[in-house]
């Protein structure tokens, strides 16, 4: 029976779900590396902008090829009649556009070393970003990206979309476990030094 609804033998499944389960992982295990001992600065030649700028561009890449993987496993995927609606596809729009809204926003609020953290590289913000969207909710770019994933899995009308929205979110909160207090510690030992 779940067979119709997720086909589980399908590969593209699988390399979706790891580059889901690997980018924090590896954003998270390389930004600690380089705040312990700036290994990105050391290879960017000692300069902590060009090494944050290289570590986005790894990032970014990283969620490209990721959005990628999800939209290749979708399409292997059993769609389920549930989904077929006109009130399933206009939330998968309003959805779509909150997430996107929710992510270039707090992209443009931050700008590049904010949002690719250039905390880690000692590139603090002035003061904490208030505005939109940090207004409305506390992680603006974790948020908006699961709601893009959930989407995008109601738009495809795949119940394996949704199973892999939920491991986007259950994901999302294991990172900020690691990443809310070590940011706090980090602008607590700045505090401190001023």
């Amino acid at each position: 029976m779940y067979n119709d609804w997720i086909d589980f033998s399908q590969p593209s499944l699988y390399f979706a779900l790891a580059h889901i389960l690997f980018n924090p992982i590896f954003w998270n295990t390389v930004a600690r590396a380089e705040y312990n001992s700036k290994i990105l600065t050391k290879l960017a030649g000692g300069n902590a902008y060009r090494g944050c700028y290289g570590l986005a561009v790894t990032i970014f890449t990283l969620g490209i090829t990721r959005d990628y993987l999800y939209h290749q496993a979708l399409s292997f995927q059993p769609t389920h009649s549930f989904f077929d609606n006109q009130i399933v596809q206009l939330s998968a729009i309003l959805l779509f556009l909150t997430g996107n809204t929710l992510v270039l926003s707090s992209m443009w609020a931050l700008g590049v070393t904010g949002t690719y953290l250039g905390d880690y590289f000692g590139i603090l913000m002035k003061e904490r970003v208030t505005g939109f969207p940090f207004n409305i909710c506390d992680n603006p770019m974790y948020i908006g990206s699961t709601c893009t994933f959930l989407a995008t899995a109601l738009w495809y009308k795949s119940p394996a979309g949704i199973l892999l929205t939920v491991i986007v979110y259950i994901v999302y909160k294991i990172a900020l476990t690691f990443e809310e207090p070590f940011t706090a510690m980090i602008y607590a030992n700045k505090d401190k030094k001023n």
